[in-house]
């Protein structure tokens, strides 16, 4: 490992993974680095899951509460989930045991805004945050710290948290030093000031995270690679939602409702959005601009074509190829992409101001609009709501997109009413899937359902209407008709019987 620790200060702090862990006491909250797989801290918490599996072996409790950017990697959610280490979680994950323990009850989950998290603890909802752990790319000479490949609530956490942890990583690129943008200077909500962001490139902040050295109690050197997974290849079904999505922002802006060039783009992450972002990079469309969460394949690729101008997010979620590929052109790219803290990258005001075209996938969605995207049949917890409901609320479009069937086709996209509600009708403009686009804009319930019904695979599309011509008669007319006897019908069917289909 190369030294990245040039002051003397931290270099006395220098220790190994377990002798930091030994510093983490039961029932401590910990706020963590690290954001889809990026920058989150790499040998503590694995030191951390081995003492807390030797600790319950001889009888002694130990269990912490973590809140991280959101998701992070098996060397994190996965090792301290399979310990049993973990009480309480917030707010986004991904990892399997994690998930698996959330949905039987082990582990406590809240699942938060990602905009929320930060400001929740700098007031205090969530109590005391007793320890930070937080995964650097360098400490200079006069204490700077470079951040690593996510921000995250890195600055926040440092901000609130008794104690500090550092890790130094040496196989992040040194070169990332002035890709970051970290807003100072926030302390609780409401803010007194405005976050003076005006376009996707603006730099208001640092280039360094600040803490407090006195809290610091270790240093950790490490050299293990971010989890960069690699994406599926893109399928027919991703292709053809992408191609849906592009086609109708191109008659927008002939039509004159989209401006030229384009408000700035978000989009989840996954083969849709890749899908999206493979079509720009072949599109008409020049002069972009991104504000979103994370840093893909494709945007990379946007850059180097020049047609994305500037990329703003709070992460990396690259496959290996393209990380080593930021890694050795890190340089190169700093100049157009910028990493914020994630309470600036998810800033519902920032995100309404810019305009933002916001594109997140669903797991399901209903007649009227409302979509469900963090639970399988009403109660199983998938991921979490990460920060679609940020930009879906705030953003001037706000698209959901997904395949119209999973399972083979036994479960339908388009449902009579979702099993869980995280983004309503009120917030949805655009349902998209591969038989084209529901345009839910300035449309009453009822005229919504034929929207609906029309991007429905072919072989749910008369349930859908036979449901909606039951419910006008049950409900008497009404504003937005439902038969509640048999609203929840088709997930009922499924968890019985294997499958929607009457």
């Amino acid at each position: 490992m190369g030294n990245r620790i040039h002051n003397a200060a931290y270099q006395s702090k220098v220790m190994s993974a377990e002798d930091a862990a030994a510093l983490v006491n039961d029932g401590d909250m910990i706020g963590v680095s690290g954001f889809t797989g990026s920058g989150y801290p790499k040998a503590v918490p694995i030191a951390l899951a081995a003492r807390a599996k030797a600790l319950h072996a001889a009888g002694t409790p130990f269990r912490v509460s973590l809140s991280t950017g959101a998701s992070t990697a098996p060397e994190l959610d996965g090792e301290l989930a399979d310990a049993n280490a973990v009480n309480f979680r917030t707010p986004y994950q991904s990892d399997p045991e994690t998930r698996k323990k959330i949905n039987t009850g082990e582990i406590q989950y809240a699942d938060i805004h990602l905009s929320h998290i930060a400001p929740q603890f700098r007031n205090g909802f969530h109590g005391r945050m007793n320890l930070a752990i937080i995964e650097l790319t360098a400490i200079k000479a006069d204490g700077s710290l470079v951040p690593s490949s996510s921000i995250g609530n890195n600055q926040a956490w440092l901000d609130i948290a008794d104690k500090v942890i550092f890790e130094v990583n040496s196989w992040q690129s040194e070169d990332l030093e002035g890709m970051h943008d970290i807003l100072g200077g926030i302390k609780q909500v409401p803010l007194d000031f405005a976050i003076p962001i005006y376009h996707s490139g603006d730099r208001p902040g640092s280039k360094y995270l600040t803490v407090d050295p006195a809290k610091v109690i270790a240093v950790v050197e490490n050299d293990t690679p971010d989890r960069n997974s690699p994406f599926k290849p893109l399928d027919d079904v991703s292709k053809s939602i992408a191609g849906h999505l592009l086609d109708f922002l191109d008659l927008e802006e002939k039509a004159g409702r989209l401006p030229n060039p384009m408000p700035a783009m978000q989009s989840g992450v996954g083969n849709v959005a890749n899908a999206v972002l493979a079509g720009l990079l072949h599109g008409q469309f020049e002069n972009l601009t991104s504000y979103t969460e994370v840093i893909q394949d494709g945007m990379v690729d946007l850059i180097d074509a020049g047609k994305l101008e500037v990329a703003s997010a709070t992460a990396f979620s690259l496959s290996p190829e393209y990380a080593a590929k930021m890694n050795d052109n890190a340089k190169f790219y700093r100049e157009k992409i910028i990493l914020r803290n994630q309470e600036v990258s998810n800033n519902p005001e920032v995100i309404r101001r810019l305009g933002v075209i916001a594109m997140n996938g669903m797991i399901e969605a209903d007649l009227y609009g409302n979509v469900n995207s963090t639970h399988i049949m009403g109660s199983r917890m998938q991921n979490g709501i990460g920060g679609s409901g940020d930009f879906a609320r705030n953003a001037a479009l706000t698209v959901f997109v997904s395949p119209s069937v999973a399972k083979g086709g036994a479960i339908s996209a388009i449902v009579p009413m979702v099993s869980h509600v995280d983004h309503t009708e009120h917030d949805t403009d655009l349902v998209i899937t591969e038989y084209g686009v529901a345009d839910l804009r300035g449309k009453s319930p009822r005229q919504r359902v034929s929207e609906m019904i029309k991007v429905a695979h072919p072989d749910y599309r008369a349930m859908l209407q036979d449901y909606y011509d039951v419910a006008v008669k049950v409900a008497n007319g009404q504003h937005t008709p439902h038969d509640l006897s048999q609203a929840l019908s088709w997930h009922q069917r499924m968890l019985s019987t294997g499958t929607m289909k009457a």
